[in-house]
């Protein structure tokens, strides 16, 4: 690439400055909602998975295959399959299937089982003799998962929440392509059907940006949590 063609393609972008700026804010609103949803229901399914094991605290065979089944099932939904499934219950919720409210839906339900997977498998990391301490100085169930699973497990799940952060970073792009706005629409429409490929790499580059930033954030703040 020459000056010249440089020159063209950033002052392209600069022009592009309010649509760039608006689809960063509708991928912010679909990754924040699914993000929310994951930690208040996806965050306990977890800790529930955890402990209705055998073993556990909660053991109760039939209600952990019940979850685990449920949760397998939504998770073996691609995406864009699990986005079409649920337009009638997108558009019963927000009144609408289009935008990046609606494209929140279907990404809460995906987040949601894959957070709790990863928040059971943080928690099975912990040993099982800090637990049996905890009872034997008779901690009560509440203070055993509070006191105890969540402040040991919390640079674990601090580095499950940056993982699930990237990964649907990714869903949103795809999201976007489907009616839901955000970076990766924009990347669509004018880095593909308009044949503008400057557009395509600066949208690529704006999401790996994103993506080295989340990752160092939560790299960082697991760091400083890690009790070892």
């Amino acid at each position: 690439m020459d000056a010249a063609t440089l020159n063209e393609a950033l002052l392209n972008l600069q022009s592009m400055a309010p649509e760039i700026w608006q689809a960063s804010k509708e991928t912010g609103v679909m990754l924040g909602v699914g993000l929310v949803a994951a930690v208040l229901l996806g965050g306990p399914l977890g800790v529930i998975l955890y402990l209705t094991q055998p073993g556990q605290l909660f053991a109760n065979r039939a209600l952990n295959g019940v979850l685990s089944w449920l949760v397998n099932l939504v998770r073996s939904f691609p995406f864009i399959i699990l986005m079409v499934v649920l337009i009638p219950l997108t558009r019963l919720l927000v009144g609408s299937t289009i935008g990046p409210i609606a494209a929140s839906v279907p990404l809460a339900f995906a987040a949601i089982p894959y957070f709790a997977r990863l928040v059971e498998q943080t928690l099975r990391e912990i040993p099982r003799g800090v637990i049996e301490a905890a009872e034997a100085m008779g901690a009560s169930p509440v203070q055993i998962i509070g006191k105890v699973l969540i402040n040991e497990a919390r640079a674990g799940l601090i580095s499950s929440l940056t993982i699930l952060t990237i990964s649907f970073l990714s869903y949103t792009a795809v999201a976007g392509v489907v009616g839901g706005g955000g970076i990766g629409d924009l990347a669509i429409r004018y880095g593909y059907y308009r044949f503008q490929t400057d557009v395509m790499v600066a949208m690529v580059l704006l999401l790996v940006v994103l993506v080295q930033i989340i990752q160092l954030l939560g790299n960082r703040l697991a760091a400083k949590l890690d009790k070892r």
